[in-house]
């Protein structure tokens, strides 16, 4: 058996023996053998595509300077947020279910623990600020240049980098001061913050306030923005007389709001929802969804019904495609 492998360093304290886990077991998605290619499969095409959709996405704003708006530099944003987050989970999966092996390091955990907080937090810091922005197009579109300037905007990047980073870092420190005594099994496909406090044979008193706390408002402080920023964009919608503004308006906005619905829905699902009312089935489902799901729409959402990008998107294929036949010619 996998676990019969697990690692222990054993120590003697006073009278105690302690037993330090430095090794956890992740069960995965399932844990029937049967269903583990199909898992592969499956997760190995859906990485596949989020990284392909959201490169592109960063590539076509990049090289488009019709596209270097600040609309667009959030997107770019968001869409390598979306790289690392998907990322941060799904390689490690992989390998676990092509392996069998179903082990990963307590350093290793720790570092998934890591970014994966940073570039949750950081989705949600974007799609506020995305929010904002669409707010400031709809409601005020003459002061837009003016608000949503290039200082101001890099300013709002940097500034959720900063709260992101630092945030993930609070959450990590704290988890190195528990111990981990056993059982070393963690019911879930990577190293996330809830499941990880269950296992501690500390007390987590300090975690669970800051989760709750800290954690809390970082998730509902954007969330709330946003639902702010949308009540004024439908009054200022309810305002245009013209039936096709309307629609044009509102168009502009529905991409975003399917994408916030998708992930705000799953990650209260499992962070704000009592302990005692959460199974790890529910939890690794809604896992699923905000991890692996919303990062490979996002550049359907946000590319498909966008012309400006779906010609940027013709522009940089037709470039790569022609670019070798031309060098070839010359």
């Amino acid at each position: 058996m996998v676990s019969s492998s697990v690692l222990f360093l054993s120590y003697t304290s006073g009278m105690k023996n302690q037993t330090c886990i430095y090794e956890f077991l992740l069960m995965g998605l399932s844990e029937h053998p049967e269903q583990q290619p199909l898992l592969f499969a499956l997760f190995l095409a859906m990485y596949l595509i989020t990284m392909l959709g959201n490169l592109l996405i960063i590539l076509a704003i990049g090289s488009d300077q019709h596209l270097h708006t600040p609309m667009y530099l959030f997107l770019a944003n968001l869409s390598f947020s979306d790289i690392g987050f998907i990322s941060t989970v799904i390689p490690k999966m992989l390998h676990n279910i092509g392996s069998g092996c179903k082990l990963i390091s307590y350093g290793g955990c720790l570092t998934q623990l890591y970014f994966f907080g940073l570039f949750a937090d950081l989705d949600n810091f974007l799609l506020a600020v995305m929010a904002l922005d669409r707010y400031v197009a709809i409601s005020h579109p003459l002061h837009y240049a003016m608000a949503m300037n290039s200082q101001r905007c890099v300013l709002l990047v940097a500034g959720s980098w900063v709260v992101t980073t630092f945030h993930a870092l609070v959450h990590t420190l704290l988890m190195t001061r528990l111990s981990f005594c056993g059982p070393n099994i963690i019911p879930h496909f990577f190293c996330d913050l809830v499941p990880l406090l269950k296992l501690a044979c500390s007390s987590t008193y300090v975690n669970g306030l800051m989760l709750i706390l800290v954690g809390g408002t970082l998730l509902i402080g954007p969330f709330v923005c946003i639902l702010t920023s949308y009540c004024y964009i439908a009054l200022a919608i309810l305002r245009i007389d013209s039936p096709k503004g309307k629609q044009r308006a509102f168009s502009n906005c529905t991409s975003h709001l399917s994408v916030v619905a998708l992930f705000y829905s799953t990650a209260i699902g499992v962070y704000l929802c009592p302990p005692s009312s959460s199974s790890g089935g529910k939890d690794r489902v809604f896992s699923v969804m905000y991890t692996v799901v919303t990062p490979m729409l996002n550049p359907f959402i946000y590319s498909l019904r966008n012309r400006d990008m779906k010609g940027a998107l013709g522009k940089l294929l037709r470039r790569k495609t022609f670019s070798p036949r031309q060098g070839g010619d010359q």
